[in-house]
């Protein structure tokens, strides 16, 4: 789950996106419009953003990208029954600077993160490109997400000031049995106004939405860039409306073939090597918490944020235990630049305070006490939960020894 990738030459980016055209062959049948043509055929309001930003650093942001409008768009909670219950989905546009050949559609990954933010950061990281020259950047919460109503909610900001979320997207450790499950299936479908509202996140739904925004903001085809998570969900899309794509740009691509188990190994694989790398820079360093070794990092890594199983440090206003620090690690290890306030995070656990590593979570998630909160981690597991495959405990106490073996440190 990565929300950091950043855009980097938007010439370059253009010709891609002109390039790379729909990426699978279509199914024996498309998904059916029918029925939706009050959906299809509605006008968005479109007006200020600043009552969409939820934390301070989404209204900083919004308010970065000078000429970005919002509105909402209304989608069907269950597309089975489109005469029953909606959504309405928050967007942002930011139109062109020059003429414009179209949207561009982003999703930022997650799942569970913002679109808007996504729209607003690329508008405002690229303000001489022909990227935003010629294409209005279009970004949209989706079902569930950020702005987005009904949003998922699981906890209040007060549990999350106090670090009683159980809910985490990079921790390893919690274990749930099945009234475990089942409380927080409960307290989420009551949070988040109804059990139909958690059946109805998952990425198919999530991917006609998509196609109802093409329609409404007038593009014949769909430009679309995904990242991270957003790789399934644009593959989802072209499974789904393969004669809707003009062209597409998946970045850090998901590999839709892999099941949950396959998947999962794979990704803290991936951290284990970004770990061994960081472990090898921190080596070359006076006074590396983790050692002059490479190759006992991870024994000294574990040495070290053992002890938070039992007793968990302070850390800002809160506490960090063993679960939260090694989600602050992972975090960090989605950048290179990150390595020094990892490093520093893992010496300062040493001295019994975890400050750092717990930040580096809050900034990963873009929330925290003093900005305010988002539901990424509440939609991100209510996301998963309807497109992941199930797994019963057998299984899943084999998924936690194979992540284990193949992310040692974690």
């Amino acid at each position: 789950m990565n929300i950091r990738h950043c855009v980097r030459d938007g010439g370059a980016f253009v010709a891609l996106l002109v390039l790379l055209m729909g990426c699978t062959t279509a199914p024996p049948q498309e998904a059916s419009t029918s029925g939706l043509d009050r959906f299809y055929g509605q006008e968005l309001s479109w007006g200020a953003c600043e009552d969409y930003a939820i934390t301070t650093i989404e209204r900083a942001v919004f308010a970065g990208a000078e000429t970005a409008e919002c509105g909402r768009l209304e989608v069907p909670l269950d597309y089975q029954t489109p005469d029953g219950r909606t959504a309405k989905l928050a967007v942002m546009r930011v139109p062109a600077r020059g003429e414009a050949i179209g949207s561009l559609v982003i999703n930022p990954g997650g799942p569970g993160g913002s679109g808007l933010f996504g729209a607003a950061a690329t508008a405002s990281s690229l303000p001489e490109s022909r990227l935003t020259e010629r294409f209005d950047i279009v970004g949209f919460d989706p079902r569930g997400v950020g702005a987005s109503v009904p949003a998922i909610d699981c906890y209040t900001d007060a549990e999350a000031e106090r670090g009683d979320v159980w809910l985490s997207t990079q921790g390893t450790t919690v274990q749930w049995t099945e009234q475990d499950t089942k409380q927080v299936a409960d307290r989420c479908a009551e949070g988040s106004d109804g059990a139909d509202v958690l059946a109805s996140v998952g990425t198919r739904d999530a991917a006609r939405d998509i196609d109802v925004l093409r329609a409404v903001l007038g593009d014949e085809q769909l430009t679309f860039l995904g990242q991270s998570y957003g790789t399934r969900l644009g593959a989802v899309y072209a499974e789904q409306f393969p004669r809707n794509v003009r062209a597409m740009l998946l970045d850090g691509a998901i590999d839709p073939h892999q099941s949950t188990f396959e998947r999962r190994v794979d990704a803290y694989a991936g951290f284990q090597r970004s770990f061994d790398e960081m472990a090898a820079f921190c080596a070359a360093q006076a006074d590396c918490p983790l050692g002059d070794d490479p190759a006992r990092a991870v024994e000294a890594f574990q040495r070290i944020m053992q002890p938070l199983f039992g007793s968990a440090v302070p850390a800002l206003d809160s506490t960090l235990d063993f679960d939260e620090a090694v989600g602050g690690v992972i975090s960090g290890l989605y950048a290179k630049e990150a390595w020094p306030r990892i490093i520093a995070g893992i010496a300062q656990v040493q001295q019994g305070r975890g400050d750092e590593l717990l930040q580096i979570g809050y900034d990963f998630a873009l929330s925290g006490p003093d900005i305010g909160w988002t539901n990424m981690p509440e939609a991100n597991y209510a996301i998963n939960c309807m497109d992941e495959d199930r797994l019963t405990e057998p299984q899943g106490n084999k998924l936690r020894r194979a992540s284990l073996d193949a992310a040692p440190s974690m």
